[in-house]
C-alpha cells in the first residue's frame, strides 16, 4: 500500500516539474527576441531599404546630370554677339537711278536672329570668273552693324565702271558676308545688266552713304 502511494507521489512531483519547466520556457520566449530571431527580418529589410535608397540616390544624381546636360544652352541663332553668316540674312537688290545709277543691296536678319556684320565689306561677284568679282571702294562703313528685327544694312554696287561696250550680262549676283563664307546667296537682279569691273561699297545703315563712286 505504501509502495503504491510513494510511486503515485513521485509521478505527481515529476508531472508538476514538467509543467513548471514548460511554463518557464513559454514565459521566457517573448522576453528574449534575440533567441527567437524575430527581429532579424526587420534588420535585413532596413539594410535592403538603405541599400536601395543609396542606389536610388545614385540613379537620381545620374538622371539629374543627364537632364542638366540636355537642357543646357547649346547656342543658337539668337545668341547675342554672333557674327552674321550669309544664311542668317535675307537679301534684296533694287535698281537706284539717282543720284548715280547703281544697285542697292539691303540685308536683313531672318526671323528670330540677332547678329553683327563685323566684316564691313560684303563679298560680291557676278559669275564664277575673277573678272566678275566686285572691288571694294571703302565708302560707308560702320563696324559692326547689329541686325535684328526690322533693322537693315545697305551696300551699293556699280556693275560697270568702264567706258565702251565691253562686259558680260548677268541676271544674278552672288553675295556673301565674307569671302570665305561657305554659303553665299545668289540673288536675282531686277534686270540683266552688263557687268565690267564692278565695285561695291561697305555696309552702312544709311542709304546715302552707299552710292558707289570711283575714287
Amino acid at each position: 500500500m505504501r509502495s503504491r502511494l510513494a510511486t503515485r507521489s513521485a509521478r505527481l512531483v515529476l508531472a508538476a516539474a514538467v509543467v513548471t519547466a514548460l511554463a518557464a520556457t513559454t514565459a521566457c520566449g517573448p522576453e528574449d527576441p534575440s533567441e527567437t530571431g524575430a527581429a532579424a527580418p526587420s534588420t535585413s529589410t532596413s539594410s535592403s531599404a538603405s541599400a536601395e535608397g543609396t542606389e536610388s540616390g545614385k540613379g537620381g544624381g545620374e538622371n539629374g546630370t543627364a537632364k542638366g546636360g540636355t537642357e543646357a544652352p547649346t547656342g543658337d541663332k539668337s545668341g547675342y554677339g554672333q557674327s552674321c553668316g550669309t544664311n542668317d540674312l535675307d537679301f534684296t537688290v533694287t535698281w537706284e537711278a539717282q543720284p548715280i545709277s547703281h544697285y542697292l543691296v539691303t540685308a536683313k536678319a531672318k526671323s528670330g536672329i540677332t547678329c553683327y556684320l563685323d566684316v564691313n565689306t560684303p563679298s560680291v561677284s557676278f559669275g564664277s570668273g575673277a573678272d566678275g568679282v566686285a572691288s571694294p571702294v571703302g565708302q560707308g562703313g560702320e563696324d559692326p552693324i547689329k541686325l535684328s528685327g526690322a533693322s537693315v544694312a545697305y551696300a551699293g554696287i556699280n556693275v560697270k565702271t568702264t567706258e565702251g561696250e565691253g562686259g558680260k550680262q548677268f541676271e544674278n549676283v552672288i553675295i556673301a558676308t565674307s569671302e570665305d563664307d561657305p554659303n553665299p546667296a545668289e540673288v536675282e537682279l531686277p534686270d540683266a545688266p552688263t557687268v565690267d569691273k564692278p565695285i561695291v561699297t561697305n555696309w552702312s545703315t544709311k542709304r546715302d552713304e552707299v552710292i558707289p563712286r570711283i575714287v
